[in-house]
């Protein structure tokens, strides 16, 4: 019997609650203090509980003062058999080593029964604390619970289509990581970032990053007494916890960055506007696409390629009536003429059919996972029957960059300039573990046609599965098969229920192994996919970074993934997913922007504007798609199932995009600017209000608003077909994007009328100097020739700072051909300083001061291969 929602988490929190209680905990022992670093013996107290497997007798521990903001702390098994990250997945941050002394938190622990806390330095708050409650450390069940304050201001715990900070009483986040359509709230979603950022205002932030990439319930909750914790409830993996002393959010989200790999530099074109349909149904229709957002005037930088290019769904292939190869090659260099850019798909399922050569050489190669019995791993994807990737595996990687290099030459086959992950959670249409891939590839050959055709269509269904399909075999093996103990290799305990845990996680879609790769497969590297599920995606993107370095050496690859673990962001962009053409989705886009861009250091990301599944309605459209004109990353995309939604097809939603992409791409070195920053030192990308006022508590909540960049604040109108919009101005001076005039923030809400649906209100904050090219282009290649304008918006105390970064906009490493120029305004004198070793023609036009009676501007020209000062009065 299922139960759902808010009756099912409570039956568990009370049986949990129960069984919890009877557990003996664990005793510190031979406890050794070096200042630097503390190790210990844990072992169990009393009598096994076994609640969920069996207890684990003797543990250790290790503390490590690693910077002095950041603090080391991982409880593990002393036999190191149990399941550990593996470190070429996720690198490990070096230690500095730092004195306990030296340290903006510190460590204590109690020794019987066995608690820590963490607190701060400088003033002893305790910001993590066990005490009270007992660690559980079984073959398939960890758990543990720090006390927070009242009412806390929790970030994070993502992917999740939830509100940005999170609810604080009988509110779970399960990550499991899965194919979501329609993005459910209160559900595990594509991926999993077991990492949070607490903030207490004046008392300053800090994070909380675990180390796991098992399934897991984490739970944040008040007892009867009204006292609020936080509990992790994991079926696997050790407790490897990393924490960050802050104090500002912002240096939480860069102290992190340390930790999981700071984000990657993306390119320059990336920036610009991309356009996408899954029903493109020809290499015609598609480049009737592009022409159609030339005529209506509309700058597209990128055409995308769903899996409709492909012959039988398969990748590396395209159909060879509808998507000829040398049709593909004369769309892809028209592109390339017109500087404009063209991405595909790449799914994970490889179809397992004898006359597909990438499965034949992936075969031979032996770069499949592996059932346990033994045979291939079989599940279904598009193509029908499919195998997998196992990416752990060098054979894997060698196949798939051999498989790329060959599909993608340049100059026999498609010159794309970047890949596609998707379904790669790995999403399975099987549903269980009792179905049988080779009839469920037949019983499922129908594929989805257009609700509309588009008007060049052949008439000709997409191709699905092959008629004289027949499978290879029965039902494949489910037996839990056990692996031989793993001698201390960090690969997993032996002898675990691989499917059916005896704790239970509340994934959406069901157990562990519903619609994704059976959690009994062993990887190459003898860890299963019980641990690694969470995994998946993201060394799937890592193989995918690695082919495209291979392919165009010195070249940013630019790989968009919708499976994400922690760290995802140092090799990828991610969009949310399949979300609806919903205004609730269009809201809830801003909270993952928030949570994505800040939290989880995923700097380069959005969602699908104007929605996926569904029909888009015209002025949610071009709500969207200035919406998403001041989000990282920017595509217009839509299910086959949907009608096309492309902005020309309203007038008023191109007008809007229009608009929407000439601010964009007048900011794009800016945006740019903070993209460098990120990819540096972990500076957010995006910020929320509560980064840039952090004492200001009316900004906590705050998760319809977000600074693009740290300079202009965006506040669009979020309720359903409204023409105005209340939004926050904190205590401050800003000044109106579009007009230049100066609006006082006191603290409160402002209420805007009349927002035409071709309108967003957005502010430029005081105190920032904010570099924009002079006018907007069809490309972001011809953007790269416009001259600059710099708009000084001065502060309250009349000063503004800002700064621009150049390079050329590809090279993975520059090799010092950059300028980082700064730009200073003290109130009657404007500098420009800093480094200026890329050679541009462009220079700056003219600057304006902002805040006077009337804007004053000073023409230039000013090159920017020097510095350059000047003086100005009202």
């Amino acid at each position: 019997m299922k139960f759902q929602g808010v009756t099912v988490l409570a039956i568990a929190a009370r049986t949990l609650a129960a069984s919890v209680a009877d557990c003996p905990g664990y005793t510190a022992s031979n406890v050794v203090d070096g200042n630097g670093t503390i190790t210990a013996e844990l072992t169990l107290s009393g009598t096994a509980c076994d609640i969920y497997g069996t207890d684990l007798a003797d543990l250790k521990l290790l503390v490590e003062y690693q910077t002095e903001s950041r603090l080391h702390v991982k409880i593990y098994d002393a036999g190191l058999d149990v399941y550990q990250v593996q470190e070429a997945v996720l690198p490990r941050p070096s230690s500095q080593d730092v004195l306990s002394s030296d340290a903006a938190i510190q460590f204590s622990l109690i020794e019987e029964p066995f608690s820590f806390s963490i607190s701060r330095t400088s003033s002893g708050e305790v910001l993590f604390n066990t005490n009270g409650s007992q660690l559980v450390f079984e073959s398939q069940y960890l758990y543990l619970k720090t006390q927070l304050p009242d009412d806390p201001n929790i970030y994070g715990l993502g992917e999740h289509s939830d509100s940005f900070r999170l609810p604080t009483n009988d509110y779970q986040r399960v990550l499991w990581n899965s194919e979501s359509p329609l993005i459910p709230r209160l559900s595990n979603l594509y991926g999993s970032h077991p990492n949070y950022l607490d903030h207490r205002g004046e008392a300053g932030s800090h994070g909380v990053f675990l180390l796991n990439s098992n399934g897991m319930n984490i739970n944040i909750k008040q007892t009867e007494s009204g006292d609020q914790f936080l509990e992790y409830n994991a079926i696997g993996g050790i407790l490897d916890f990393y924490f960050l002393a802050g104090p500002t959010p912002s240096d939480v989200s860069k102290q992190y960055a340390e930790v999981v790999g700071l984000p990657a530099m993306m390119p320059y074109w990336t920036f610009g506007f991309h356009q996408c349909k899954y029903g493109y149904w020809d290499v015609n229709y598609a480049a009737e696409v592009v022409g159609n957002y030339s005529t209506a005037n509309i700058p597209l930088e990128t055409l995308w390629g769903d899996i409709d290019y492909m012959n039988l769904r398969q990748d590396f292939t395209t159909d060879p009536e509808r998507f000829p190869l040398h049709k593909m090659r004369e769309l892809v260099d028209t592109l390339h003429q017109r500087d404009q850019h063209y991405i595909m798909m790449l799914d994970p399922g490889i179809h397992r059919v004898e006359n597909y050569s990438s499965y034949t050489r992936g075969s031979e190669a032996g770069a499949f996972l592996q059932a346990d019995d033994g045979s291939g791993y079989r599940g279904v994807q598009w193509a029908g029957e499919v195998v997998w990737p196992d990416w752990l595996s060098v054979n894997a990687q060698d196949w798939w960059t051999n498989e790329l290099a060959m599909f993608f030459d340049p100059e026999t086959g498609i010159d794309i300039d970047g890949a596609w992950n998707d379904m790669n959670e790995g999403s399975n249409f099987c549903g269980d573990v009792t179905c049988d891939p080779a009839q469920a590839a037949i019983d499922g050959n129908d594929p989805p046609q257009p609700t509309n055709a588009p008007r060049n269509n052949t008439g000709r269904p997409i191709p699905g599965f092959p008629v004289d399909f027949q499978p290879a075999s029965s039902q494949q093996s489910r037996l839990i098969q056990a692996r031989p103990d793993s001698g201390g290799a960090m690969k997993g305990l032996s002898g675990r229920d691989l499917f059916t845990p005896a704790y239970h996680i509340n994934n959406h879609r069901g157990e562990l192994s519903d619609y994704t790769l059976w959690t009994n497969i062993t990887n190459s590297d003898g860890t299963s996919q019980y641990d690694t599920h969470n995994l998946y995606g993201t060394t799937m993107l890592s193989s995918t970074r690695k082919a495209l370095l291979s392919r165009r050496p010195g070249i940013r690859p630019f790989v968009l993934t919708r499976s994400t673990f922690a760290g995802a962001g140092a090799k990828a962009a991610h969009w949310f997913g399949d979300n609806a053409s919903t205004w609730d989705d269009y809201r809830a886009s801003i909270a993952q922007l928030l949570a994505f861009a800040t939290v989880h250091q995923m700097p380069m990301v959005g969602s699908d504007v104007c929605g996926f599944n569904s029909p888009a309605e015209e002025h949610m459209c071009a709500r969207w798609a200035l919406l998403g004109a001041f989000m990282p990353f920017y595509r217009n995309h839509a299910d086959i199932s949907a009608p096309p939604q492309e902005f020309y097809l309203w007038e008023s939603v191109s007008e809007a995009a229009r608009k929407g992409i000439e601010a964009r791409y007048r900011l794009m070195d800016y945006i740019y600017t903070a993209m460098y920053r990120a990819s540096a030192t972990g500076s957010p990308i995006v910020n929320p209000l509560f980064f840039v006022y952090p004492n200001d508590t009316s900004t906590f909540g705050i998760d319809m608003q977000w600074f693009y960049g740290d300079a202009v604040l965006v506040s669009p109108v979020v309720e359903n077909n409204a023409t105005s919009v209340t939004f926050y101005l904190p205590n401050d001076i800003f000044y109106d994007f579009w007009t230049l005039e100066p609006v006082r923030g006191e603290a409160a809400n402002v209420t805007v009328e009349d927002v035409d649906w071709t309108d967003i209100p957005v502010h430029i904050r005081g105190g920032t100097v904010l570099p924009m090219r002079t006018e907007s282009a069809n490309t972001t290649t011809l953007l790269r020739q416009n001259n600059f304008t710099l708009v000084v918006a001065p502060g309250v105390d009349g000063s503004a700072a800002g700064s621009l970064y150049l390079d050329d906009g590809e090279s993975l490493d520059v090799a010092g051909a950059y300028s980082d120029i700064s730009f200073a305004w003290d109130g009657t004198t404007f500098t420009a300083d800093g480094t200026f070793d890329y050679g541009t023609n462009a220079a700056v036009e003219s600057v304006t001061v902002l805040g006077w009676d009337e804007p004053v501007t000073r023409d230039g020209p000013w090159g920017l291969d020097g510095p350059f000062e000047f003086t100005l009065s009202s």
